[in-house]
């Protein structure tokens, strides 16, 4: 019984995974959509607006 304990320790002290990679990723993916955000919020803004007038017009 013991054996298989200490298997398992061994199992999942190896399978720690890739933290620093996943960070990297959630970073790079806020910062990428900040930037789309600074750069098409006029436009986004004016195509949300002109979308809302045109369905209170008859």
């Amino acid at each position: 019984m013991k054996t298989k304990i200490n298997n398992w320790i061994g199992i999942l002290h190896q399978e720690r995974g890739d933290v620093p990679g996943w960070v990297l990723v959630t970073v790079m993916t806020a910062g990428l959509v900040g930037a789309l955000w600074v750069i098409a919020d006029g436009a986004l803004s004016s195509i949300f607006s002109r979308a809302i007038d045109s369905i209170g017009k008859p």
